[in-house]
């Protein structure tokens, strides 16, 4: 023991390769949080406490008796580079070499097993493929538990240099697909082999990974290292820890809201965009109350056609259903709180709303609806301790964030108001039912015990926002506020095929906007052109107008002057040019100019 601790007191310098790839990542993080020799003591001794304390320290490279990772990385920048890695090499000097040859690794963010996660989370498609036959067996190990083989190669240094890292399960493709459905549908669908080349996610190197058909056993692990084993029977039988640990590494956390407030204040409306916006499921009463009863319906009918009568999930639903159907005719299509708190809550439980989240819409309506549908379960690891001055609680199904919407009763009746009547037509929203609803809201909210006393109780701050107009700012100004206090969305971001789609569809539009501007630039164009030409007619109609005014008008100007010229110059002046023809004189301007004095008749 005196040997071992004299170990532990030295500090050990790793070099790992490419240590921002997932397997030497999490091996790298696993070495650093490690005391140096812990796996020669026995796992039952006092120091594994010790071991488990180092992972909680700071970060500190010259800590004494610890792992110190150094190695290469790909990352451009110091943001890039991990918090434990002590030092880079770029030129790594001869190691001693050990070659250790794993299984498939899972575990954390995954890697290999990556898209079958991701599509049971997404929920998008009803069950989870599993590519051929999916009968052959896949060597794996959780990442961890290859760290802790590292570790132990580190600590015993063993004359052998060739090693096999595999946990004890014989799972086929198959029993793995299925155990992370669970995660999400449920169900899987076998596809044929050729079809896994068509899914983008998978690459080349994860395919030739997925057909592998190995029985492996790693019988010198077992017999000479001390492995704390994270997930000894492998992946199967450790679904539920694996699933968590894809979630947390991933950041996959449901986001659960809350939207509360009086009729025709816009819930509706802004828990629409927050869905859009997060990619949660919008929860409404109504819709999940018709949901529910056509998935009975569908279900019992699928279960009778296979005249499966000994089912006891069948009596059940048929039992459910018809209870359903009982108690609504009684109440006038209207179900009791047993039964309503039975289906949303059945709903808040279903695994598309645990895995992305959901937005309750308006519900709950009551403090008592609010308490019976987020109670804790007799079993549920969510209660809190009696101890506890906060009430009891289901912790996987009480929203984090309560938004409640106001706004004035007159902008809320102007509003319904102004609703087309084809809107307002057999809704809620007629002007006896409305105004029912709204004094009915307002009272249930003057009460003692309200809904938002009980998320008080339970220390969830609810924030309360006015609305003060109808027009689309200012929901962008209440979208603000939501997106503020949530923060950023918890989960998958746009996918490759997304993206190609979003860009499409922004190349379309842009197409559409662009050829619309030019048919406008064209259009007003041409009515530029037939305005011009219009004008120039106009003009050119008005020019000829004025023109043949002015003759008209010098042609009758002119007919006193032309009259005058006839009966009194012309015979003088044509006289004085005979005579001066006659005569001929030297000068006959001179001659015609006194022939004309003289000859004047007014003068006379």
């Amino acid at each position: 023991m005196a040997g071992g601790e004299e170990r532990l007191r030295l500090s050990k310098r790793v070099f790992i390769h490419s240590i921002n790839t997932y397997t030497s990542k999490h091996i790298a993080q696993y070495l650093d949080s490690c005391v140096v020799g812990a796996s020669l003591i026995d796992e039952a001794g006092p120091d594994s406490e010790e071991e488990e304390t180092v992972q909680d320290e700071p970060a500190n490279k010259s800590k004494q008796g610890t792992f110190q990772v150094v190695g290469t990385t790909s990352a451009k920048s110091e943001e890039q580079k991990s918090s434990f890695i002590a030092a880079e090499y770029t030129n790594p000097s001869r190691f001693s070499t050990y070659v250790v040859a794993s299984g498939l690794q899972y575990g954390m963010e995954e890697q290999v097993f990556h898209f079958f996660f991701k599509t049971s989370w997404q929920g998008e498609v009803p069950r989870v493929p599993v590519f051929g036959e999916g009968s052959n067996i896949i060597p794996a190990i959780h990442i961890k538990d290859l760290a802790s083989v590292v570790q132990n190669i580190i600590d015993h240094k063993p004359k052998p240099q060739y090693f096999l890292a595999v946990d004890d399960s014989k799972n086929t493709m198959e029993d793995i697909t299925r155990a992370i459905a669970l995660f999400g549908p449920g169900k899987i669908q076998k596809v044929p082999k050729e079809d896994v080349y068509l899914t983008q996610d998978v690459t080349q190197t994860d395919i030739d990974s997925l057909f592998v058909d190995l029985r492996m056993e790693a019988v010198f692990l077992k017999e000479n290292f001390n492995i704390r084993w994270v997930c000894e029977n492998g992946i199967v039988e450790n679904a539920e820890r694996v699933t968590e640990e894809y979630k947390l590494a991933r950041g996959l956390l449901p986001v659960r809201i809350c939207v509360l407030g009086p009729p025709a204040v816009g819930k509706s409306t802004v828990a629409d965009k927050i869905c859009k916006h997060y990619k949660l499921h919008h929860v409404k009463l109504k819709e999940t109350i018709a949901e529910t009863l056509a998935n009975l319906e569908a279900y019992v009918r699928a279960e009778e056609d296979i005249d499966d009568e000994n089912d006891e999930s069948l009596a059940e639903a048929q039992e459910f259903l018809e209870t359903l159907k009982e108690n609504m005719e009684q109440n006038e299509g209207r179900l009791d709180d047993q039964h309503i708190i039975r289906i949303m809550r059945d709903k808040l439980m279903s695994k598309p709303c645990r895995n992305q989240g959901f937005v309750l819409d308006g519900f709950p309506k009551t403090y008592e609806q609010a308490k019976e549908l987020f109670s804790a379960d007799d079993d549920d690891d969510g209660m809190e301790d009696v101890r506890s001055k906060i009430p009891p609680h289901h912790k996987k199904l009480i929203p984090e964030f309560v938004f409640s919407l106001d706004a004035t009763d007159a902008l809320l009746k102007k509003r319904v108001l102004n609703l087309p009547e084809s809107v307002v037509e057999g809704t809620s929203y007629s002007q006896d039912k409305f105004l029912h609803r709204l004094v009915s809201f307002r009272e249930k909210n003057s009460e003692d015990e309200t809904v938002l006393n009980y998320f008080d109780e339970l220390e969830i701050l609810t924030e309360h926002i006015e609305i003060t107009s109808d027009d689309d700012l200012e929901y962008l100004l209440v979208m603000e506020k939501v997106i503020k206090s949530v923060g950023k969305p918890r989960n998958y971001g746009p996918s490759s095929e997304e993206v190609e789609q979003e860009e499409r569809r922004q190349a379309e539009i842009r197409l559409r906007e662009q050829a619309a501007r030019q048919a406008e630039m064209e259009c007003k164009e041409a009515e530029e052109t037939a305005q011009r030409t219009q004008r120039w007619e106009e003009w050119s109609q008005r020019l000829e107008e004025a023109k043949r005014q002015e003759d008209e008008l010098l042609e009758a100007q002119s007919v006193p002057m032309r009259h005058y010229l006839m009966r009194d110059v012309m015979p003088t002046l044509t006289q004085g040019l005979i005579e001066c023809c006659r005569i001929r004189p030297e000068d006959p301007v001179d001659f015609l100019a006194e022939y004309l004095l003289k000859n004047n008749p007014q003068a006379e």
